[in-house]
């Protein structure tokens, strides 16, 4: 048993973005600002955190625009003062590469396989949308969120993170190793509840969304949207 209480993380996935422009042109992915939808997904999640009484102590986020913006409104609706924005950029999504030019079928191969590889497959090499590898990723996560742990200047921490990053750290709080869960969808806004003591954690929640809570009429993974906005784009 632990000795101490454990600390409560609240890990988030940014609001909801649009990374192509209405006329398909390809936006700028580090300064994207939250859609409409990711908007109200993060003030929907601030107003869970006001209805259940949740004080947080202390917020980070990865430093990009979406999930600086995605804080400050969850902080706002939840009826806090605005905490100083600290931000980490090893906690940056995982890179991805130039998918543009690919054939059909090996565009949707990658855009599917991108969290999901297959049997007899070095998931720490595998790369992300032909950019950075999975090892790149958890070779900077890691380090932050063990830094992160060892602090002790909070008890109820909002970090603000994204889908890559956040299964690298769900994979680690389940097993205590490196390593990476594909299968945790992650969805825009969601929140995942992580508790943490002196040498254990406790996952009690993950992918929770506020504005869907069974996710009635949600078929398509959150890669599967990027590909079909990326795919419209190249239509444009």
């Amino acid at each position: 048993m632990t000795s101490h209480p454990r600390r409560r993380i609240y890990l988030m996935r940014h609001g909801a973005v649009d990374y192509f422009s209405a006329q398909g042109h390809a936006l700028d992915a580090d300064g994207v600002p939250l859609s409409a939808a990711g908007r109200a997904q993060a003030d929907a999640a601030g107003q869970v955190f006001a209805a259940e009484r949740v004080t947080l102590d202390s917020v980070l986020t990865s430093g990009l625009a979406r999930a600086h913006e995605t804080a400050q409104r969850v902080l706002a609706a939840a009826g806090q003062d605005a905490l100083p924005g600290a931000s980490d950029e090893r906690l940056r999504e995982i890179r991805f590469g130039d998918a543009t030019g690919l054939p059909r079928a090996a565009l949707e191969a990658a855009f599917s396989g991108a969290f999901d590889v297959g049997p007899g497959v070095d998931l720490e090499q595998h790369r992300f949308l032909g950019g950075e590898s999975i090892a790149e990723l958890l070779d900077r996560v890691l380090p932050a969120w063990d830094e992160l742990l060892q602090r002790d200047d909070w008890r109820c921490l909002l970090l603000v993170l994204h889908g890559g990053v956040n299964r690298a750290l769900l994979a680690r709080v389940l097993t205590g190793r490196r390593g990476f869960i594909g299968h945790f969808e992650q969805a825009p806004g969601c929140i995942n509840v992580i508790d943490v003591g002196s040498g254990d954690a406790v996952l009690r929640a993950v992918n929770l969304t506020p504005l869907q809570w069974l996710q009635r009429g949600e078929s398509m993974t959150t890669m599967e949207k990027l590909l079909a906005q990326f795919l419209k784009s190249q239509a444009s």
